[in-house]
């Protein structure tokens, strides 16, 4: 079996957020399973300098609306098992940031895109055969498309992977001749969506079978709240869509082995937990108070996080016997918000606007509870990390969050976290408050800190999945609602 990562981000290269994490994971998990896996990334500027690379002899060369894009191959110098192919194209990737800068996104995405994804069937004709090509999010989308519509014999099954409904990669029709095949798919029933090209939109239609990072998500997309214009287009690949969890890299995320923290720590021993407490505490200036739990949250400062909710109540947080640290950024007007309050109140909240990976494992081993309040949440990786590390989350249940996190009960001990589900500041405080009222009982939070060390998130069950829906997309028929290339 030999599987084609194409992707945006991947780590250790590219990351942004969770995407990067999953295939840099996934892509590692594989290979144990017997499973011959490679990644296709772009050769991003950050990627070609802060890590080796070294140069093919694989070039290649695409049309986009009747010009000529040519690129050259690189094969990253990364540890790990699946190797990660650069596609390099200067005019395209040689820019600061990825997609864009914080005035918005880079107004020529469509074609930088389209180039990539065209790329990468160049490339993988000139590695291959390999039997199915794993697609995520809307950058790599194209790619089903063009295979099924393209002129080569040889067509690898293809799956494409949603990581988030609410980006698709959606561009005004004067970006069409970029794709390169036949207006005929300028049309509802293919890649237009109210007037404009979707690029998410011809994934989910050309791709042999879907999925998605959760089984809760994969259900509540099919809804008009989560579908974001898609939901009929999904209903109709109802039977090929699946939800597979995210799994979690244990080497990078265990507390017991974790260079970032201040003491290292196990279920067995969680001695090191308090040290890495007051190391948390001196890092954002605040008191050392052991008695009151600190609340942790390391997020992307955006309306899909629940911010808006935290901000509903951070008067009456700030008013309890607790403290909070944030790490993150994102819209501007959540960062304006958020930075002034260390001002207001020192000795109760810390702010870090931007993001620092070592920072995050910080906050993850010294927290005592971990807030994920999101409006919404495909998957969520920060909740697994939390459960590992002892860090009690406390989330809205939706997507991967309800998936993942089991409602703490104090008379029976079952449980890992605390949950709520209407969508309000009040529900969310109320949740916190169930939290602490657990918190003040040692023995309780003891077995809730138990229950969530004691979860098993690797990816060696989710990844068991993916092969299983490898072999079966190779061994199926196409399904009947898969449309057909044009003769």
């Amino acid at each position: 079996m030999k599987i084609l990562m194409v992707a945006s981000e991947c780590v250790p290269l590219a990351k942004t957020g969770g995407l990067g994490d999953v295939v840099g994971a996934l892509s590692s998990a594989l290979p144990e399973l017997g499973v011959e896996c490679a990644v296709a990334l772009p050769a991003y500027q950050r990627v070609m300098e802060k890590f080796p690379a070294e140069e093919t002899d694989i070039e290649v060369a695409v049309e986009l609306a009747g010009r000529k894009a040519a690129g050259k191959i690189f094969k990253a110098a990364v540890e790990g098992p699946a190797p990660v192919y650069l596609i390099r194209n200067d005019k395209y990737f040689r820019r600061p940031e990825f997609y864009g800068t914080p005035q918005g996104d880079y107004p020529d995405n469509a074609e930088r895109f389209a180039f990539f994804s065209k790329a990468v069937l160049e490339l993988a004709a000139a590695t291959g055969p390999w039997d199915v090509i794993h697609c995520h999010d809307w950058q790599a989308a194209p790619v089903p498309v063009l295979n099924t519509l393209g002129r080569r014999k040889a067509r690898p099954k293809t799956i494409q992977t949603i990581h988030n409904l609410a980006h698709q990669g959606v561009f005004p029709y004067s970006e069409w001749p970029l794709l390169g095949i036949d207006a005929t798919y300028f049309h509802p029933k293919y890649l237009e969506f109210y007037g404009r090209i979707n690029f998410l939109k011809g994934g989910i239609l050309f791709a042999d079978a879907l999925t998605t990072v959760s089984r809760k998500y994969a259900q509540e997309i099919l809804t008009p709240e989560y579908g974001s214009g898609l939901e009929g287009v999904l209903a109709d690949r109802k039977r090929d869509l699946h939800g597979i969890l995210n799994g979690v890299d244990y080497r990078e995320w265990n507390p017991a082995t974790d260079p970032h923290i201040k003491k290292n720590y196990s279920a067995a021993n969680l001695a090191g937990k308090a040290e890495c407490k007051s190391d948390l505490e001196r890092i954002y200036g605040l008191p050392r108070k052991s008695s009151a739990p600190l609340l942790g949250i390391v997020s992307r400062l955006a309306d899909q996080k629940g911010l808006d909710l935290l901000l509903e109540i951070i008067d009456d947080l700030l008013s309890m016997d607790l403290q909070i640290v944030i790490l993150g950024a994102g819209d501007q007007h959540y960062q304006d918000l958020l930075s002034k309050l260390p001002a207001v109140h020192p000795e109760k909240i810390g702010v870090k606007i931007g993001f620092d990976n070592a920072l995050a494992h910080q906050i993850e081993a010294g927290a005592d509870m971990f807030l994920m309040p999101s409006r919404y949440e495909p998957c969520g990786l920060n909740q697994i990390y939390s459960l590992k590390y002892g860090t009690v989350p406390v989330v809205r249940a939706t997507g991967g969050l309800d998936d993942t996190i089991e409602d703490f009960d104090p008379l029976s001990g079952k449980g890992n976290g605390f949950k709520f589900a209407h969508y309000s500041g009040e529900a969310l405080l109320s949740a916190i408050k169930r939290a602490i009222a657990v918190y003040i009982n040692k023995k309780a939070w003891a077995q809730v800190v138990a229950n969530g060390m004691a979860a098993d998130f690797s990816w060696g069950r989710s990844a068991k999945e993916y092969l299983g829906l490898y072999r079966e997309v190779t061994g199926a028929r196409k399904s009947k609602s898969q449309p057909q290339s044009a003769a």
